[in-house]
């Protein structure tokens, strides 16, 4: 019987953090939720006040033999901007900071590790500035967010024009 294994990554929007994930080999789910705030069961509303402490967030359900943790932080780095703290693209605010979130020392060293081989590739002008933190409850959102990008393409077209596709193009383009 496989033995799965859950990472969650933080990084803007968690519509858009689905679908980069959701068709690698090995992953079995993404789940759009919340995490790090002090808050049980917080709903998006409350969220979205920032007053939890929340971060929208993606729990990341893979086979272990199908798809490293290594690979996942590989495919991580590359769709969100690792050098802005407080937000990522047109998403703005503490609740879209990214964040990579382990759950032992393994997962913690394996982080910090590809964040130093990014820092340096010289990449980016910008300091590498994604937190790297331990795991805390994860809560996942209502439904009518889960696979959001699916269910509403349109909408989901509209969120990525604010300038994740054009990033990713311009620093993971084969050509740079």
């Amino acid at each position: 019987m496989t033995e799965y294994k859950k990472a969650i990554f933080a990084g803007g929007c968690f519509w858009c953090m689905v679908a980069p994930f959701d068709t690698l080999p090995g992953v079995k789910s993404v789940i759009s939720g919340y995490t790090g705030g002090h808050k049980e069961n917080p709903t998006y509303e409350e969220v979205c006040s920032h007053t939890t402490g929340h971060l929208e967030a993606v729990e990341i359900t893979y086979d272990p033999e199908k798809m490293s943790y290594e690979k996942l932080l590989s495919y991580y780095w590359q769709v969100v901007d690792p050098t802005d703290e407080m937000g990522q693209f047109q998403d703005r605010g503490e609740t879209y900071r990214p964040v990579i979130y382990y759950s032992d020392e393994e997962e913690k060293a394996l982080a910090e590790k590809s964040k130093q081989e990014l820092a340096d590739s010289g990449k980016f002008d910008k300091p590498i500035v994604v937190a790297i933190e331990p795991a805390q409850k994860f809560w996942p959102a209502e439904d009518y967010h889960q696979y959001f990008y699916q269910k509403n393409p349109l909408r989901y077209m509209m969120e990525e024009a604010g300038g994740r596709a054009a990033f990713i193009e311009k620093h993971w383009s084969k050509n740079n």
